[in-house]
């Protein structure tokens, strides 16, 4: 853990129907790898998405990107690494990075952008104060 954000690695086998005719990745399914690498840095941290909803409110995603630089294949066992750099605001960044096995080249890079929403409402809300100081912890005061 560093002082300056906090990430966390998750390992993937591609399954076969994840790929196209080629047995290459389909490109979307870059955002699922994303969601799974998410979901496990924040549990790591201490933030489930099951307890953010019983506190009556949603984590949600208004921005994705993927960057594609090569092509991963069915039965790679890929690294991708979730990482939150930036201080909590109004929205939480998310930046990823995919490599395949223990090779150094970047297959994929990406970003997600996320705001708590009240979940009676449906409104943008500040994120509650429990889950700021949970994610402070991993930055410099």
């Amino acid at each position: 853990m560093s002082k300056s954000g906090v990430d966390f690695t998750t390992d993937i086998r591609v399954r076969y129907a994840e790929t196209d005719g080629m047995k290459v990745v389909y490109h979307g399914n870059y955002l699922t790898y994303f969601e799974e690498a998410r979901t496990n840095l924040f549990r790591n941290i201490g933030i489930v998405y099951t307890e953010i909803e019983r506190a009556g409110f949603f984590l949600v995603v208004v921005e994705a990107h993927a960057h594609y630089r090569r092509s991963a294949i069915y039965d790679d066992i890929l690294h991708v690494k979730a990482s939150l750099k930036e201080r909590p605001s109004m929205k939480l960044t998310i930046d990823y990075e995919i490599t395949r096995n223990s090779e150094p080249e970047i297959l994929a890079t990406g970003q997600t952008v996320h705001a708590f929403l009240d979940a009676q409402s449906g409104k943008p809300i500040r994120p509650p104060q429990e889950y700021i100081n949970i994610m402070q912890r991993y930055f410099l005061i």
